[in-house]
């Protein structure tokens, strides 16, 4: 007689088939959108930077605040900034009257690498949803939004929204 014992198998709950689908579906969306990102030279976290920045106004956004919005964190921000201020993205400032604030600002060639990216990423997009209908889009992107607003307080901060444009 065999000496092992196996353990029952039991079901995943559908809290646990709920989180990966969205784990799976967002890792193979996301891999579809980092392929585009990398044939301009960016990262996903680059892009979103540039989002980010593109959606301040002139006078840019803390670097902090930047670090706030991104969609998926990075552990190392400065360096992140610094390659981009490198390739000329974006620009840094610390500010004259609190000098622990550093300003970023999307430079013109920040820019102009957006608008080469928005209709390609805006038909990624449509492709990826294509199947969908517009009511099915919305009623996920509901349903998305409601899990987001739960756990946003669970996150370091503060603007989890989820959304086309930052």
């Amino acid at each position: 007689m065999d000496s092992r014992i196996k353990a029952p198998h039991t079901p995943p709950t559908p809290g646990e088939t709920l989180f990966l689908a969205i784990i799976k579906s967002a890792d193979g969306l996301g891999q579809q959108a980092e392929q585009l990102m990398k044939s301009a030279g960016l990262t996903g976290a680059q892009y979103n930077v540039l989002r980010i920045l593109r959606g301040a106004d002139d006078t840019g956004l803390p670097c902090s605040t930047v670090a706030d919005r991104m969609i998926s964190r990075d552990p190392d921000m400065t360096r992140l900034l610094d390659r981009m201020e490198k390739r000329n993205l974006i620009t840094r400032e610390r500010q004259k009257d609190d000098r622990r604030v550093v300003k970023a600002r999307i430079t013109e060639e920040g820019l102009a690498l957006l608008k080469k990216l928005d209709l390609p990423i805006r038909d990624l997009h449509r492709k990826q949803f294509d199947h969908m209908t517009a009511a099915h889009i919305k009623l996920l992107t509901d349903l998305l939004q409601e899990v987001v607003e739960r756990h946003a307080g669970q996150r370091s901060c503060g603007n989890d929204k989820v959304s086309a444009t930052k």
